[in-house]
């Protein structure tokens, strides 16, 4: 190995829950290693506070990542580069080397890929980016608390999903409905499930949110129809990053029918020697504290494979 290339144990790509608790694990075993970060604005840059950690409950994502990375220069193990991985190419001699995009690169026996997914919002609709985070959420579990007792619209093309409108989210509104495409199936049979359970289904493509400052309290079809509904639960697709992307053409890295990277239970992909924790392995337990215990996973993990 060149010694212009850095060296470390592992590259972690992604600065999240799941990039910084492995970077904290790893520390405590005593291994070396690299943080990359994008300096793009994170995916939760909209969340007002992180929920369900701990000793951390309110803290913002930003508080959050300043104070890991106080913790973790205490160790003097970890370091952070604030750039993007362009490739992790596999040595013939071992480890691998991480191509990042200041043009520079790292050696590591072993990768971890924590860098989430991309939420991909509708294009088209007035007021979307202003409200969400706010009162057009993702995910009840999250911000559900601070949505308590409005009128709530959950927005589904799936029939299966816009039932659980009728009685799954009443731990938070006494008053859910369903807002659906015009072309949904079944949507006959879902609408006379909600009306039985005191629900409703709306059909109809969204144009416009109407609000104030974000606070969310119409929501406007394209045919014109008003709907009065203080928040939207509208889970957004997702695409893996470009990074992922490419590992799966170029290495293989076996994902599901979903796109979602695939794991066993220690986190190792099907690429030996390359890890995956966090949101890109999961679509549905997308949460911090989720994604922090992938992380700790796979720092044990990747730990005790040394060991071998």
């Amino acid at each position: 190995m060149s010694t212009s290339t850095p060296e470390y144990d592992t590259v972690i790509i992604g600065g999240g829950p799941a990039g910084l608790t492995a970077a904290q694990a790893l520390t405590r075993y005593r291994h070396r290693s690299l943080v990359v970060e994008s300096p793009h604005p994170p995916r939760n840059q909209a969340s007002r506070g992180v929920h369900g950690m701990i000793g951390l409950d309110g803290a913002t994502p930003a508080e959050v990542r300043d104070r890991a990375w106080r913790e973790l220069n205490h160790y003097g193990l970890a370091e952070l580069r604030r750039t993007t991985a362009d490739d992790v190419v596999p040595l013939p001699e071992g480890g691998f080397r991480v191509h990042l995009a200041d043009g520079t690169a790292a050696w590591a026996r072993t990768v971890l890929l924590a860098a989430g997914v991309r939420d991909l919002h509708p294009e088209g609709v007035e007021g979307f980016e202003e409200c969400w985070g706010r009162t057009v959420i993702h995910c009840p579990f999250c911000i559900g608390w601070e949505n308590a007792d409005r009128s709530w619209a959950v927005i589904a093309d799936d029939p299966d999903y816009a039932v659980m409108a009728g009685t799954a989210f009443r731990a938070w509104s006494g008053d859910v409905i369903a807002i659906a495409p015009l072309g949904m199936d079944r949507a006959d049979q879902v609408r006379r499930t909600l009306q039985e359970a005191g629900s409703d289904l709306v059909q109809g493509d969204i144009a416009r949110l109407h609000h104030h400052n974000g606070d969310l309290h119409t929501v406007e079809l394209a045919d014109g129809t008003r709907i009065a509904r203080g928040t939207l639960l509208w889970p957004p697709s997702q695409e893996q990053v470009p990074l992922v992307r490419r590992l799966a053409r170029t290495l293989g890295l076996v994902r599901d029918d979903d796109g979602f990277v695939t794991v066993d239970a220690t986190r190792r992909t099907s690429v030996p020697g390359l890890y995956a924790a966090g949101d890109l392995t999961t679509q549905w337990e997308q949460g911090a504290v989720e994604a922090a215990a992938d992380g700790a996973a796979a720092a044990g993990a990747i730990h005790f494979a040394g060991l071998h």
